[in-house]
């Protein structure tokens, strides 16, 4: 049975946080497919598209990769490419309730669906793409917290 997983998110930009979470769930799944959730009202430092094509850069040597980009309920998704299952990582950083409440209303509109969790490292639990941003936006150095890939293009900015 081949097991796999979606894990989605915004990845503006994706950052060794996510990274530790891919990582794991490859000890647990065949295959995962990195979901670029598209929100209309959220303003985004990388095209989503283009986050499409750095995450693929990134993992390129990684078959057990798949990277897509969708603007509609992640559960939509999920039946449509045949998923039923939900990857999401938690940071000790009160995540807990927005998670188990996302969580449940994926479970209620679509009973098939599991959600898996992964705690975050406890060397990156502090990093998010929001505070990456912030740090990027005055110049500070971002090294340490998003794969070289993602630097690059936010140098080229």
């Amino acid at each position: 049975m081949n097991h796999k997983a979606l894990y989605a998110g915004s990845f503006d930009p994706f950052t060794n946080g996510h990274l530790d979470i891919v990582n794991r769930g490859l000890k647990v799944f065949d295959e995962i497919r990195l979901l670029i959730a598209v929100s209309p009202s959220k303003k985004f430092l990388i095209d989503p598209q283009r986050r499409v094509e750095l995450i693929n850069e990134h993992f390129a040597k990684e078959p057990r990769i798949t990277v897509d980009s969708w603007d509609g309920l992640l559960v939509e998704y999920a039946k449509k490419n045949k998923f039923n299952v939900l990857i999401r990582g938690l940071r000790p950083t009160g995540d807990f309730e927005s998670e188990f409440q996302m969580a449940s209303m994926n479970r209620k509109l679509n009973n098939d669906i599991e959600t898996v969790f992964f705690t975050t490292g406890e060397k990156l639990y502090y990093i998010s793409s929001s505070l990456v941003k912030e740090v990027h936006s005055h110049g500070g150095d971002i090294s340490e917290f998003v794969p070289p890939v993602f630097i690059k293009e936010l140098k080229s900015q």
